[in-house]
């Protein structure tokens, strides 16, 4: 069986992961209401102003480590037989902690202020947003492994 490493980042599928991979922030940051969901848009419209295709180019660089941190949770399901959806989704704090470790060690190596300062002010909360995220994150992942 290939890795998850390996299908996600195919040549023939990889830009189409990344396409889902935006569709799906856009449609989380969407989502977000009240005041952290204010904080969360102003957020990413700085950082999508940065220079065009900003985001894109972190997902597409970001993508082999971000399948790499799920792979141990990913096959644990397998292994035991549980359906993606629903493994991934109950394990959401881990998947959370997982990307997010890789997260914060680039936004500190970030060159950009404009990134390390909107990181800085949200990541208090970005735990709680990936976990609401990993079902839309689950179904990515069952699209294209299985």
């Amino acid at each position: 069986m290939a890795s998850l490493v390996d299908v996600l980042t195919d040549s023939t599928k990889k830009a189409d992961v990344v396409r889902d991979c935006l569709e799906i922030i856009d449609r989380e940051v969407d989502d977000k209401g009240g005041l952290s969901g204010m904080a969360i848009k102003a957020g990413y419209r700085a950082v999508q102003g940065i220079k065009p295709g900003f985001v894109k180019n972190v997902v597409d660089d970001l993508l082999p480590e971000f399948a790499k941190a799920i792979e141990p949770i990913y096959s644990e399901g397998k292994t035991a037989g549980k359906a993606t959806v629903s493994h991934l989704e109950g394990s959401a704090s881990r998947l959370a902690d997982a990307l997010l470790g890789i997260t914060d060690g680039k936004a500190q190596r970030s060159k950009s202020g404009v990134v390390k300062a909107t990181y800085d002010r949200l990541r208090p909360t970005a735990k709680k947003n990936v976990e609401q995220a990993v079902p839309r994150l689950a179904r990515l992942v069952e699209k294209y492994a299985g």
